[in-house]
């Protein structure tokens, strides 16, 4: 528990280290926002390593396939659907993999957008994969256990041109993380502990 409570003390500072303002002050505004995120490069590219930081989720087995998972102060329930022997108490792994994808494309497109200058209204963002699930339940070997292939939408409201969009949509691609994550090979170490 120490270790969590310093990463997110770690995580808390770096996004706070140029404004000084505690977070239940922040100013939602784009122009508050603006000054949040030009404070933070700022503190960033004077300071490289204060960037780095640490994420982290625990997961546990409730009852059934219902699992709870924490991460920092925040819970949420995952299950599988009926016909997968859960009991539909919450999303599936993979539907959080796509909520996170779309949550995360949506929150950089906002950031991106306000640091660009650009006017943006509404951002909505539509996630969908295709799995086989022969793989998962090791009916075919030779089938993959995840996603196929994902798709995603991003329906912007905005008076910006088309031009700016374009600079809009090709920042957010190359800058958002879990884009990165899912797109890219991430080396996962794994330890089981038998006790």
């Amino acid at each position: 528990m120490k270790f969590l409570k310093y990463t997110t003390a770690i995580v808390a500072a770096s996004l706070l280290v140029a404004s000084a303002v505690p977070v239940t002050a922040l100013d939602n505004t784009a122009s508050g926002l603006k000054s949040v995120i030009e404070g933070t490069q700022e503190a960033f590219r004077a300071n490289p390593e204060m960037a780095k930081a640490t994420f982290m989720a625990t997961s546990t087995v409730v009852e059934g396939f219902r699992t709870e998972a924490t991460m920092r102060e925040h819970k949420v329930t995952v299950d599988f659907t009926e016909g997968l022997g859960g009991g539909n108490a919450g999303p599936s792994p993979v539907e959080l993999v796509l909520a996170s994808l779309g949550t995360c494309q949506a929150m950089t497109y906002r950031a991106y957008a306000i640091a660009m200058g650009i006017p943006v209204d509404e951002i909505t963002v539509h996630v969908e994969g295709d799995i086989d699930l022969r793989g998962f339940l090791a009916v075919d070997d030779t089938v993959r256990p995840g996603f196929n292939v994902i798709r995603m939408k991003v329906d912007l409201v905005s008076d910006a041109s088309s031009e700016d969009i374009k600079m809009l949509q090709t920042a957010s691609e190359v800058h958002c993380p879990m884009l990165d994550i899912v797109a890219n090979p991430v080396p996962v170490e794994l330890e089981v502990v038998h006790q």
